[in-house]
């Protein structure tokens, strides 16, 4: 659990605020009680824009696991580590919001702000692969927040659980938004040469403009771009996730954010439709009609065509697609254009990477000197 700090969501005065994603803080699903926001006369006298930025607050968390464990028929991966809760990337879209709800933090500002960290995880990840029958299968490193956020740079968690990954001879995948990957390029050279690493980097859009409103702190579409080809000359196996796709904001630029990555090196490709569950629906939904009042309603329609008439449809096989014609037409999209590029399936679940490799570290025996 965090550390010293109360398990109740910020009142964040609600608004676009410089640098971040969402416009408001909802209230926890779990609290017993609710707030709700009224005009009491100030708010005509505040310019948002004149407020500082929110700073970003960390949170040390203490961790009693570092794996965490799936059996959803949706996910190809059994087993992910996350080095962080919540992510300063601030993506309105994230998937990942509502479960900051489950530490007593809203989803919506609190997500991006109120960072927590996790010291212990490589220590337990040591500890945990180094149990008697631990059989290794690929670990999805990012599956719940980006391990390439800002906060990396200087705590390093990252890293560190790299350089365990790596003594053991065990198997990675890894999603970003983040051009800070690079920083680990030796040890990801290392792990490609034994076949034991995949990344994918995650593209939205390739309009700097709306990415900047959508994912206001990750890095840039050029540079995610830059160091796909950087890891690609690097030797280090390479794809793309076109995630998430929106209808009628940024879906038109599937084939275009696809042929760029191939000629900067992907040679697998993967995409995800939009899904709005739990909190995220209010999210994006004030999001939208702040940023583009003039089409909220068309691609909140869209979206309600792909999920069977609602914001989200949990049910498996359909969350990460969707469903009805126009879902269906996306679909063929992807196939016809990856086919047409000579690029195959995002290799996010870790497939054919060898995990023959995998041996707990030998640890020297002490002995006795005998005198």
């Amino acid at each position: 659990m965090p550390d010293g700090f109360p398990h109740v969501a910020s009142a964040i005065l609600p608004g676009m605020r410089k640098g971040r994603g969402a416009i408001s803080n909802p209230a926890i699903r779990f609290e017993s009680t609710a707030r709700e926001a009224f005009d009491d006369g100030w708010s005509s006298m505040l310019d948002l824009a004149e407020l500082p930025p929110l700073p970003t607050t960390l949170i040390r968390e203490r961790a009693k696991s570092a794996l965490s464990w799936n059996d959803s028929p949706d996910i190809g991966f059994d087993r992910s580590l996350n080095p962080y809760r919540g992510c300063e990337h601030g993506c309105v879209y994230c998937y990942a919001r509502p479960s900051h709800a489950y530490v007593g933090y809203s989803p919506g500002l609190d997500f991006e702000t109120k960072l927590m960290f996790k010291p212990e995880l490589p220590a337990l990840l040591e500890k945990e692969l180094s149990r008697p029958g631990y059989i290794a299968r690929p670990v999805a490193l990012g599956a719940n927040t980006d391990p390439y956020q800002p906060i990396e740079r200087t705590l390093q968690i990252t890293r560190q659980v790299l350089e365990v990954l790596e003594r053991f001879g065990h198997p990675v995948t890894i999603v970003t938004k983040s051009a800070g990957i690079l920083r680990d390029l030796d040890i990801l050279k290392r792990l490609a040469a034994r076949n034991l690493v995949h990344v994918c980097l995650s593209i939205t859009t390739l309009d700097a403009t709306l990415a900047r409103r959508m994912e206001p702190r990750a890095a840039s579409p050029a540079r995610r771009l830059a160091a796909m080809q950087a890891l690609a000359q690097a030797g280090i196996p390479v794809g793309v996730l076109a995630a998430p796709m929106i209808p009628g904001l940024n879906d038109a630029e599937l084939e275009r954010i696809l042929e760029r990555s191939a000629a900067h090196g992907a040679t697998r490709a993967g995409y995800v439709l939009l899904r709005l569950p739990l909190e995220i629906k209010q999210l994006f939904e004030e999001w939208l009609h702040q940023h583009f009042p003039d089409r909220a309603a068309r691609v909140l329609a869209l979206v309600r065509q792909t999920r069977g008439g609602q914001l989200n449809n949990s049910e498996f096989g359909q969350r990460q697609v969707g469903s009805g014609p126009y879902a269906d037409m996306l679909a063929k999209r992807f196939a016809v254009a990856t086919a047409r590029l000579g690029i195959g399936r995002a290799n996010s679940t870790g497939q054919g990477l060898d995990c023959t490799q995998f041996a707990a570290p030998r640890v020297p025996e002490r002995q006795l000197a005998l005198l």
